[in-house]
């Protein structure tokens, strides 16, 4: 790939106009200039004022492009009619420049790139089609939430039953009542856009929610047998994993059904996607009991608060909360080793910060610590019914440890205040950001299934919405990058110890744990691994001080 002038001799912009390049025209180049030659002769200055385009000088060389698509209902059904859009008739549109989404628009999902670097992988842009494949009265469409609460949900529900009466002329619309055993125990009820009205206004589901109960043959029978042809899924990657299931049993059976997923996470783990919905509303309403617990520890002697946010494997609302805030002084996440005893422990750091201030703010994930807590205890390998391991109690388990070394160990009198604002957190309706947000995955998610786009997912991609095959976001999930500036950014705030040392003398980034996370003395010191790029962290018992992580 080489990159030329786009010049009125090279591209396909036209000539400017010598008022518009920006030149003196007292100047001696502007006295000298003659339209073709001289321009040609002075390539720097010409690529100081035009734009630079890329060009493939050899259209036989692969430059990386790829689309990662996703399935289509013409796939297995080809002879599937198409239809206007009734979009090209709506007066709300009509002002829109380009109402319909090009067939070659794609979204990029490598946007800082180099200049030999390939163009990597794209997916296909989100929005309206020119034609569609659903008429408007055929259209019989039904909206299922599972998993957990999660600020937004009603709003994602309230748009895409406007967007599909509003937009497409919808009036067949079910709700399928408490998550996926809902399909198959028929709790249904009719959503119209007066029915939903003021749904965004409320906190959780207005549908209800449960987790599990995903029976891909019961659930699709029921599809059948309702004539159903259009679901939209609003939930988190177990629940897109049925998602993908059902899709595939679809399209096994040769069934006319778009499967749409919403992703849902109030942990932002959702891999491939910006960010998702709730994650917003959640960082702001953490900061209350950040500020609470502030206000608390500030006002008494050797003041210690600790305030536990959500975060299973991902720490990014901890993080966030804790970059926004400013009152933190230590966040801890799962992501991330830390230990308590010795030299650049946990309890050296609270004990210097009670010095210094008079009082210390720990903010620490549900994830964060889960190795520690594991050592003579029993379920900790009991799973809820959506597949996901059930933890214990960090933030209790800290505040115990915390003040049992300091009116124990070092006979200090502490103050100690735990705050966990779970469930309030995810109760509450999604703020402003959310709202709009929820609107712009709602309405991608109706335009993509009349659009005839199947076993998608929908989310923003560099800030543009586009289609994600369901796989994608199932297959890994989005987790705090500890050699990211983020990670750095929130170190640089708090002057918390990063519990590593990192060399980068040998190739990569190497980093080694200062010290073996010890919680009570003996010859055996508990050791935990984690694999900072993956989900999971493997745990060993070890008579070892240092530990080697590489990136």
């Amino acid at each position: 790939m080489d990159f030329s002038i786009s010049s009125p001799l090279s591209g396909p912009f036209p000539a400017a106009p010598a008022s518009k390049l920006f030149l003196n025209p007292k100047s001696q180049f502007f006295r000298s200039f003659k339209p073709r030659n001289s321009y040609l002769s002075n390539p720097l200055l010409s690529r100081r004022y035009f734009p630079i385009r890329a060009q493939v000088s050899d259209p036989a060389v692969d430059d990386g492009f790829v689309i990662d698509d996703v399935p289509h209902l013409t796939t297995f059904l080809p002879d599937l009619p198409l239809y206007p859009n009734p979009l090209q008739n709506s007066q709300a549109y009509a002002i829109v420049k380009q109402t319909f989404v090009r067939p070659e628009d794609v979204v990029a999902q490598k946007i800082v790139v180099q200049r030999d670097s390939s163009r990597g992988k794209h997916f296909r842009r989100a929005g309206p089609r020119e034609k569609v494949y659903f008429t408007s009265e055929e259209v019989r469409a039904c909206i299922v939430t599972c998993g957990g609460l999660c600020p937004g949900i009603n709003t994602v529900i309230r748009e895409i039953v406007c967007g599909l009466n509003y937009m497409y002329g919808v009036n067949d619309i079910l709700g399928i009542q408490g998550g996926y055993r809902g399909f198959y125990s028929k709790n249904t009820l009719t959503l119209t856009p007066k029915v939903v009205n003021d749904i965004h206004k409320r906190g959780g589901t207005f549908l209800l929610t449960s987790r599990g109960g995903h029976d891909t043959q019961k659930i699709v029978d029921n599809i059948q047998d309702r004539g159903i042809n259009q679901v939209y899924i609003i939930g988190g990657d177990g629940t897109q994993r049925g998602a993908a299931r059902i899709f595939e049993e679809v399209e096994k059976r040769g069934l006319k059904v778009a499967v749409a997923g919403i992703p849902k996470t109030i942990d932002n783990d959702i891999a491939v996607i910006d960010k998702s919905f709730g994650f917003d509303t959640a960082v702001e309403e953490a900061q209350r009991a950040i500020n609470a617990a502030h206000v608390e520890v500030e006002s008494v002697e050797n003041g210690i608060g600790i305030v536990k946010l959500m975060g299973r494997y991902s720490g990014f609302i901890a993080m966030f909360a804790t970059l926004a805030s400013r009152d933190v002084d230590c966040c801890l996440i799962p992501e991330s080793p830390f230990y308590l005893e010795g030299k650049g422990g946990l309890f050296e750091f609270i004990e210097e910060r009670l010095k210094e201030n008079g009082h210390i703010v720990i903010v620490v994930a549900e994830g964060a610590g889960q190795e520690y807590l594991v050592q003579g205890m029993q379920g900790i390998d009991e799973k809820d019914a959506s597949g996901n391991r059930l933890l214990l109690d960090v933030g209790l388990w800290l505040t115990q440890n915390i003040k049992d070394h300091f009116t124990k160990e070092r006979k200090m009198a502490i103050n100690m205040k735990y705050i966990d604002p779970t469930y309030m957190i995810r109760a509450i309706p999604s703020n402003a950001s959310d709202n709009i947000y929820c609107t712009l995955l709602a309405q991608s998610a109706v335009h993509g299934a009349m659009a005839g786009y199947t076993g998608f997912t929908v989310g923003p991609v560099n800030s543009r919405h586009a289609y994600i095959p369901i796989s994608h976001v199932t297959e890994t999930q989005n987790t705090v990058k500890l050699t990211d500036r983020m990670w750095a950014r929130l170190l640089a705030s708090t002057n918390q110890p990063s519990f590593l040392n990192c060399d980068e003398s040998r190739g990569g980034k190497v980093c080694t744990a200062n010290s073996a996370g010890r919680i009570q003395s003996g010859n055996s010191s508990p050791f935990c691994l984690h694999f900072l790029s993956g989900r999971f962290m493997t745990c060993y018992l070890a008579q070892i001080l240092d530990a080697t992580y590489l990136f």
